[in-house]
Formats: structure tokens, C-alpha cells, sequence
């Protein structure tokens, strides 16, 4: 127009120059250089008349950098080099404008111009993101450890797990950690898998068992077994939001028992994933239709089913072009189109008859508009093809078709770190639902062989966990070694994490046998805020929704299941959680209980010793050593003619200890 920001006759009084330079007064202060290449670059187009793009200029296709990968040292420096590839047919050095972030500043730094510098050891990759395109440069500095060839070769294996892990490790300069003890096994292979304690005689028949498929036989219990089923119930639920102050009572039985069945069932998450996404239907006869009670726009379910079946965060696109990702406005607009034509009944206003159920259906019209353009954006699932408008077909069925296919790197992805994570407490993309380019595996090839598995096996998470289960990868001690020590997410050993709060009340209640009894808080607006709804027995694990007024599960940081997110679970320590264990009202009544297990040994006449030896077996699933023994039986006598008390300090000693509430 002619205006002031651009002055054709003399390019240096454009404001576009001007005021970047500090020719002129500007809030932004200095941000552009009059000798530098980027200023001769818009001073030359502003004179050649600032013409506008045009139909034949070149478009980007894509990046490359330099170098892809690289063995250094720490203190080393490297230069990354960025070229961008047009559909002209040229190649350019766009390392001048490409932007540089460091997914591992522990590892490697990076500055503004694409020089790296190496920190520490580990693995670390540098973002490089030009024209809406995103690319990783891999660094690898090995550890400063002298390893002989021979440890990892003749490391035990049982699968590729082990092989992938081994040839990091050694390409790290990392010591694998022996083999942990059958007890310490046991222990864990059962709270990650079906998220109870082993009883006492479990433990002591796999300690006894010395023949070669043990291991084996008792990976298939634990698969098979009714626990296993409500453990991964209660994971899925968690994933989808199943909570009492989103829907009313018989909404959140119904969408419960839906995922339930299909763990019981062993439903391929593909298909699990599938029924959610195309579910229609009363709410109360075919649970999966809550997740639209729970998700009501296009947006939120466009958001929350990339969130938790993808690992993708995409909300940032629903202003704007991703910054540091590759998902545009109009592909977020695009995917959330697919979702515009769900509807039900019952939705902005009181549900049937106040009992909050709703009925899932597909309109045949409706589009989404997208805010910034005034126009729906043509249906279309991320990186995918659109569909026309007047496409007769239910859109869900398309992005589940496209969500859940095996060429949909995002899916298998997403769902093998999540088990991943279940059975190593950290998963090999880290926090375990964000997959975005920019954070790259612990482990990449790994990840894409535990993907590829699940794959090549349709889905079946059973398979998964088998393999992993199998693996000297996971049998490893947690014992760390001088060679390594100073990792924390390479898997050279089983890293101890405490139990989840579900777990470890179930834990208290199984080691005492005794019960909690739970009260659900009531859907807002409801007659009563609070509902008896869990029969007596009930364990903590077997809770439909997050809506449980526990002070016990508050506090040690169940998912309230308020978003998809994996960040609303926390396993963070806090002083409030030592003194709840301590002296608060959860451990001390169960110890106290008359009919737990501290009366029923007293009663058939147990020894102090005995009662010793079974607490230890019960509760960390190893027998006391002989000191152990000794400095309890020592402490029990102090208490004289107060037996039970003695006795119930001795619990609570054990009930207490880190070795107790830590999976290790």
C-alpha cells in the first residue's frame, strides 16, 4: 500500500529495516544487523519492488542435517549444518535461519548458530527446526568407563530386548547389572504385572522352582490370573478418564466394566481403541460412548484421543502453527472436523430422567469452522489425506481406521512406551505421552522393536509384556555398579520406584489382611455429595473412578484423572507421606485390627520367630537374615508381657520401610 513499514524508493527508511536495526526507537530493541546477510537479503527485495510469493516459487520439501549422528567426548564441540531440500530440485544451506534446541542440556548444549557442546555422558539429540520442518541431530558420548568387549557378549539374552539394550550399553561403555535374586523377582514381576504382592506361597514355590521355565510358567500365571485383569483395567481407566465428577454413577459402572471386559477378554488395543473412537449408542448399555460424555467438542475429542493414543500433544495448533513442531493450524482443524458430526442426546441439558444417560449418534452434516479462516477445513486425520464433505461414511471411522493402523508410527509407539513405562517405571520416550519429534527416545531402536512387536503380534499387549517379562533386561538387579551408576535411563540395571498409591494401600491391606472401606463422591448437583458405592473387600485397585474420598490415595498421588495426562499421576515424596505412614490413620487401626493377620498368628500359636519369618516373606517376599532375626526378637522381648504390641511395632516397622513401599 505504499506505506511507511516499506519504501520501495529507498529501502533503508523502511520501518521493516528501520526499527529492527535501532534506526529508529523500537520496544524489541536490536534485532537485526545492517551488515548481516538477512538484512542485504530484505533490503534487495524491498528494492526489486517487495514482490509478493507467487504460484512457481520453489516450496520446501524437507531438511537434512549435518551430521545425523556422531561419536564424542565430553568437552568435544561440533558444528551442525542445515540444508533444505526444495522441490526444484535445489539444495540449500539454511543453517543461518534454522532454530537449534538441546533435548539433553545435561548431555549437550547448543547454541543459536548450531554449535554444539558436549556436557556429560549419556545420549542427547539436537532439535533443528526450519520452514515448519523438524529434523534430530544425534550425539552419543560414551561414559568414561573401561569395559571388555567380552561382558557384553557374553551377557545372558532372551530376546531382542536384550540384544538392543546390550548393544547401547556397550556402545555407551556401560556395565549391565547381574541378575537379580528369584524372591527379588517374584516381588517385582508381580506388582508390575498384576499390581498385588506375591503371596507368601508363591514366593517361597518360584524360590524353590530350579527348573529352566519357571520364569516362563510364571509369566503365563500372572497373564492369566483375574488380578491381572483388574490391574489393567484400573491403568486403562486412568487413561480415559473414568471419573465420578464427569459422569453420573451408572456412566462410570458402565464405561468401568466395558474396559474391564475387554482386558478380561484380552480385546488387541487396536481394537480396543476403535470401539472408543466409533462407539454409539445408550451410554449405559455400551460404555465406551462415555468417552463423548467425557469429551463433548470436536476439539477436546480431537486433543484428548491424540493425547492418549498417539502420546501427541497438539492443543498448541488450535491458535497457531506448532512452533517447534510440524502440526499446522489447519491440520488441527482438519482432524477435529472428523468429530463434528457427534451427537447425543442428553447433552446441554439435565440427562434422561437425572441418571446422566446419553445416547451417541452421528449426524449426516455439521462442520467445524475454524476460527482464523471463517471456513471448515476438509476432514482429514493428521499427515493423512482429507475426505470430501459429502462423504456419506461415519468420519470416526476414518481417523480410527487411520489412528490405529500399523503404518501410524504414532500409534504402536504410544502405546509400547506405555507398557514400557508400567514395567520399568520410566519409558523409553520419558515423560511416557510425549512422543513430539523434539523428545526422542532413551533408546530409538529399541522403541521401534518393541513397536514393531506389538505390530507384528495385532496388537496383542499380552505379547508385549511377555517379551519384556522374559527379558535379562528386567530380571536385572537394581543394585547399581561403580560402571553404572551414573545412568538413569539406559536400563544397565531395574531402577526402584515406589508403588503406585493404589498398589501400596493394597499392599498394607494384603501383608495385614484387612480391608478399606471407600466412599465415591457423588457427580456434582447429585442429592447426596457422597455415595456408598464399593462393597465391603474391595480392593483399592478394583476402584471404578477417581472420585474416592481416600486422604490415604490423595496423598500419595493417584491420578485424579482430570486430563490425559501421564504428569496428574505422582510418585514425588513428600513429608506429608512420612507422616501419614508413620502415625496416621491408614497403618496403625489395620495393625490394630482384631481379626487381621497379627491376631490369627497369635491365636495359632506362632512363635516370635515365626511371626518374624512370615512377615518378611509376606511383606517383602524374602526371608529375614539371620541379624534381621535377631534385632526383632531382641526388640519384641523388651516388651515384656505386651506381646500383641510388640509384635504390631514389628509390622509397623516393616509397613514402614522403603524396602516395602519400593518396587526394586
Amino acid at each position: 500500500m505504499r506505506g511507511r513499514r516499506i519504501e520501495i524508493a529507498d529501502p533503508g527508511r523502511s520501518l521493516l529495516l528501520a526499527k529492527p536495526t535501532g534506526a529508529l526507537p523500537h520496544k524489541g530493541g536490536l534485532r537485526l544487523d545492517t551488515q548481516s546477510r538477512d538484512y542485504q537479503i530484505l533490503a534487495q527485495w524491498i528494492a526489486d519492488g517487495a514482490q509478493p510469493p507467487t504460484d512457481h516459487d520453489a516450496n520446501l520439501q524437507r531438511i537434512s542435517v549435518l551430521p545425523e549422528n556422531a561419536i564424542l567426548a565430553p568437552g568435544d564441540s561440533a558444528k551442525i549444518l542445515v540444508n533444505g531440500h526444495y522441490d526444484d530440485g535445489r539444495v540449500i544451506d539454511v543453517t543461518h535461519w534454522a532454530k537449534f534446541t538441546a533435548t539433553d542440556e545435561a548431555v549437550a548444549g547448543v547454541d543459536e548458530s548450531g554449535n554444539v557442546t558436549v556436557r556429560g555422558s549419556g545420549e542427547a539429540a539436537v532439535l533443528v527446526w526450519f520452514g515448519s520442518q523438524v529434523m534430530l541431530s544425534r550425539m552419543i558420548v560414551p561414559f568414561a568407563n573401561e569395559i571388555d568387549d567380552k561382558v557384553f557378549e557374553l551377557a545372558p539374552r532372551s530376546n531382542f530386548i536384550d540384544d538392543l539394550n546390550l548393544a547401547q550399553l556397550k556402545t555407551l561403555r556401560l556395565m549391565p547389572s547381574p541378575p537379580a535374586d528369584r524372591a527379588t523377582y517374584v516381588r517385582r514381576a508381580t506388582l508390575d504385572t498384576i499390581g498385588r504382592l506375591p503371596t507368601a506361597e508363591e514366593t517361597q514355590a518360584f524360590i524353590d522352582d530350579q527348573t529352566p521355565d519357571s520364569r516362563s510358567r510364571l509369566i503365563d500365571r500372572l497373564l492369566a490370573s483375574d488380578e491381572f485383569v483388574d490391574y489393567w483395567a484400573y491403568k486403562w481407566s486412568d487413561l480415559l478418564l473414568v471419573n465420578g465428577t464427569k459422569l453420573r454413577p451408572i456412566a462410570v459402572k458402565s464405561f468401568y466394566q466395558w474396559i474391564h471386559q475387554a482386558v478380561k477378554e484380552n480385546r488387541s488395543w487396536d481394537r480396543i481403541v476403535q470401539e472408543v473412537l466409533t462407539a454409539t449408542g445408550d451410554s449405559r448399555d455400551v460404555g465406551a460412548t462415555n468417552f463423548y460424555a467425557i469429551h463433548q467438542t470436536p476439539e477436546d475429542m480431537t486433543e484428548n484421543a491424540s493425547q492418549a493414543f498417539m502420546g501427541l500433544s497438539i492443543g498448541c495448533a488450535k491458535c497457531h502453527n506448532h512452533p517447534l513442531e510440524k502440526w499446522t493450524n489447519d491440520q488441527y482443524y482438519a482432524m477435529a472436523n472428523l468429530f463434528s458430526r457427534v451427537r447425543a442426546k442428553g447433552w446441554g441439558g439435565e440427562p434422561r430422567n437425572g441418571d446422566g444417560i446419553r445416547t451417541v449418534y452421528v449426524a449426516s452434516s455439521g462442520e467445524l469452522v475454524q476460527p482464523g479462516r471463517g471456513t471448515p477445513q476438509p476432514p482429514a486425520p493428521l499427515d493423512a489425506d482429507p475426505i470430501s464433505f459429502d462423504d456419506p461414511r461415519d468420519r470416526r471411522e476414518v481417523v480410527a481406521a487411520w489412528m490405529t493402523s500399523p503404518e501410524n508410527p504414532y500409534f504402536s509407539r504410544a502405546i509400547a512406551n506405555r507398557v514400557w513405562a508400567n514395567f520399568f517405571g520410566r519409558g523409553l520416550v520419558e515423560s511416557v505421552d510425549d512422543l513430539r519429534l523434539s523428545n526422542p527416545a532413551s533408546n530409538e531402536p529399541l522403541l521401534d522393536a518393541v513397536s514393531q512387536h506389538l505390530v507384528d503380534n495385532a496388537f496383542d499387549l499380552k505379547q508385549l509384556m511377555r517379551a519384556i517379562l522374559a527379558s535379562e533386561t528386567y530380571a536385572r538387579s537394581s543394585t547399581p555398579l561403580e560402571q553404572n551408576m551414573a545412568e538413569s535411563k539406559y536400563n544397565s540395571r531395574y531402577y526402584p520406584r515406589r508403588l503406585m498409591a493404589e498398589v501400596l494401600l493394597d499392599s498394607i491391606d494384603q501383608v495385614l489382611e484387612t480391608s478399606t472401606s471407600f466412599t465415591t463422591v457423588a457427580f456434582p448437583g447429585a442429592d447426596s455429595q457422597k455415595t456408598d458405592f464399593y462393597p465391603a473387600g474391595t480392593r483399592a485397585i478394583q476402584l471404578y473412578d477417581a472420585s474416592i474420598d481416600s486422604y490415604f490415595l490423595k496423598t500419595f498421588g493417584r491420578n485424579p484423572r482430570e486430563i490425559v495426562c501421564e504428569c496428574e499421576r505422582s510418585a514425588e515424596p513428600s513429608m506429608v507421606q512420612v507422616l501419614h505412614m508413620s502415625n496416621g490413620e491408614t497403618i496403625n487401626p489395620k495393625l490394630a485390627d482384631a481379626k487381621n493377620r497379627i491376631s490369627r498368628l497369635i491365636e495359632n500359636g506362632h512363635s516370635d520367630a515365626e511371626i518374624v519369618d512370615a512377615l518378611f516373606l509376606v511383606a517383602l517376599s524374602r526371608r529375614p537374615s539371620d541379624d534381621e532375626t535377631n534385632n526383632l526378637l531382641s526388640v519384641i522381648s523388651e516388651y515384656g508381657d505386651d506381646r500383641r504390641q510388640a509384635i504390631e511395632d514389628a509390622f509397623w516397622s516393616v509397613l514402614t520401610s522403603t524396602e516395602f513401599a519400593f518396587n526394586h
